[in-house]
């Protein structure tokens, strides 16, 4: 029988994280007319998750399958790619492990993808709870964690402005992705401690270069669990900043190459007025004044800050980017590989 939908759980380390949305998977409602199934894709994890994952299957009892893969290549975009080739099904919907679907996520989201057949990927909406009480205006950088409210109405993004979904509870067409999304990422995901993340946008952009429509479906739910650590300043700020450093590496994916220059000069001085504005907004007081405690950024105004000079940045951190891809190719290369593999590896 055909696969109708399918969950991808990409994770690392995630023995503490998978039981809670394995049990929200286990009681989904509404499903009952679907073939579906479960893929957990281990990120080579160095705790217990594959363990985690072999005890559920010993006891699962429900219809739908649980399946286990390892993606041994780090980063979470190759997880993606892993689970979109390991997927049974045209449709597949990726949820982190951190985020918990509603219990008819998998119903709706099923539903959507059959009433939207030009839908490439298509997200859901996506609620913060949080461990402790998030810092005042919050909901300025509150994106920057993922957490997606953009009402009550489905609608399109807008990907040549860079306006797109996170990764979390977003589905998608396996055919347009393999249509569509290159094999070798430009950007591989958080590692060690870099927080450049992108990784989930980047098969997005890919998928509207190739024509296909991006959908926000508020029906579709997720509660991403925020702990206590991820709100702390330190983290905060380097998310801020990562984020802002992806961003010349979006933006070129769907650039001809004759305006890439373009760009990178209007990203970079375009970065550089606003990172003036804010600090004569917030840490430099009046023409005459004296400064007063007012004129001291909060936390989100330090975290907007951290992300404007993280896109200063980003065009250099695209040459730098680009630069590894050219020496990985030419390791490649005089190691062997064949000509369709480097050729992948110069996508994007």
């Amino acid at each position: 029988m055909p696969v109708d939908f399918t969950v991808a759980i990409p994770t690392y380390n995630g023995e503490n994280r998978l039981p809670k949305i394995l049990e929200q998977l286990r009681s989904q409602i509404g499903v009952a007319h679907l073939n579906w199934e479960i893929i957990v894709i281990d990120n080579n994890s160095q705790d217990a998750t594959a363990r985690v994952v072999s005890e559920y299957q010993a006891t699962w009892s429900q219809p739908w399958g649980l399946k286990y893969c390892l993606e041994p290549r780090q980063g979470s975009a190759f997880a993606r790619i892993r689970a979109v080739q390991e997927a049974s099904s045209e449709l597949v919907g990726f949820l982190d492990d951190d985020n918990l679907p509603t219990p008819d996520w998998v119903a709706v989201a099923y539903a959507f993808g059959q009433s939207h057949p030009k839908a490439g990927a298509y997200a859901s909406q996506i609620h913060g709870e949080f461990e402790v009480e998030p810092p005042p205006n919050f909901e300025r950088i509150a994106p920057f964690l993922g957490i997606t409210e953009r009402g009550q109405q489905p609608h399109l993004y807008e990907p040549e402005k860079l306006k797109l979904p996170p990764g979390a509870g977003i589905v998608v067409r396996k055919s347009a992705w393999c249509q569509a999304v290159p094999q070798q990422p430009i950007l591989k995901g958080r590692l060690g401690q870099s927080l450049v993340g992108g990784e989930d946008l980047e098969p997005l952009l890919h998928l509207h270069q190739a024509g296909w429509e991006i959908w926000y479906n508020p029906a579709m739910e997720t509660y991403h669990q925020i702990p206590r650590w991820r709100l702390e300043k330190a983290y905060l700020i380097r998310l801020s900043r990562g984020v802002g450093l992806n961003s010349c590496c979006l933006r070129m994916i769907n650039i001809p190459f004759w305006q890439g220059q373009q760009v990178l000069v209007r990203a970079f001085f375009g970065s550089l007025r606003r990172i003036v504005l804010h600090l004569i907004r917030y840490r430099v007081a009046p023409l005459g004044g004296r400064k007063t405690q007012s004129s001291f950024p909060d936390l989100v105004e330090t975290c907007e800050l951290a992300f404007y000079w993280g896109y200063l940045l980003s065009p250099f951190y695209f040459f730098k980017t680009r630069l590894a891809r050219q020496i990985s190719s030419l390791f490649m290369a005089r190691n062997g590989a064949s000509v369709k593999e480097i050729g992948s590896l110069s996508q994007g």
